[in-house]
């Protein structure tokens, strides 16, 4: 049983977060999932609706795997250091760092990515980037995993990259099954990435 510390801020973006955990959550033998705020309570998404975090930074857990989402509330999370901290602490005992579109700015910001080849939502490439430069950003990725670092492009590609995590850690069968379950049509190659030229990447 591998724990996930799925993390959310004022302004996350809902499929960012809900896409992934969809996927992880039909493997309850092998899942569980812990919301984990600033604060317990409820945040509000950038769509609006609320989830509720049952530990916050100062909750004593470890966990397996730390999914960060992006949204609008990460230009203010990448100057937040308490969140910047709660990463690199619990980064220490993480199996898995996993970060979803805009959600890489935020990992940039603590220097856990630097030397590290990542990706992130095409739309705000430039602004991301700048959060890291000593980071090593791929333009063109649907996702990118290198070592026990994964990242995606933006929103819809959380999905992908975590039926590549599943795939990773129990097998693509396992995968196969899960995209099979909640009838995803699942983006396999992780260079699939029509949006960076859309958005003059490449």
């Amino acid at each position: 049983m591998r724990r996930i510390g799925a993390l959310i801020f004022p302004g996350f973006e809902l499929l960012d977060m809900f896409g992934p955990l969809q996927m992880f959550g039909l493997l309850k033998e092998e899942f569980e999932i812990c919301m984990v705020a600033q604060r317990e309570g409820t945040v509000a998404s950038n769509q609006g609706p609320r989830a509720v975090a049952e530990a916050s930074y100062e909750t004593d857990a470890k966990y397996d795997l730390v999914l960060v989402p992006g949204g609008r509330g990460t230009r203010r999370e990448v100057d937040n250091p308490a969140t910047l901290s709660w990463l690199k602490r619990v980064h220490g005992d993480a199996e898995l760092m996993l970060c979803v579109c805009t959600g890489s700015a935020v990992l940039a910001r603590t220097g856990l990515l630097d030397g590290v080849k990542a990706t992130t939502n095409k739309a705000a490439f430039d602004w991301v980037a700048s959060q890291g430069p000593k980071v090593k950003w791929v333009k063109k990725a649907r996702w990118v995993q290198d070592g026990a670092t994964f990242t995606s492009s933006g929103v819809s590609a959380g999905m992908d990259m975590s039926l590549a995590v599943i795939s990773h850690l129990l097998g693509k069968e396992t995968a196969e099954q899960v995209a099979v379950w909640t009838e995803y049509d699942w983006h396999r190659d992780p260079d699939w990435d029509p949006f960076a030229a859309i958005h003059g990447l490449v």
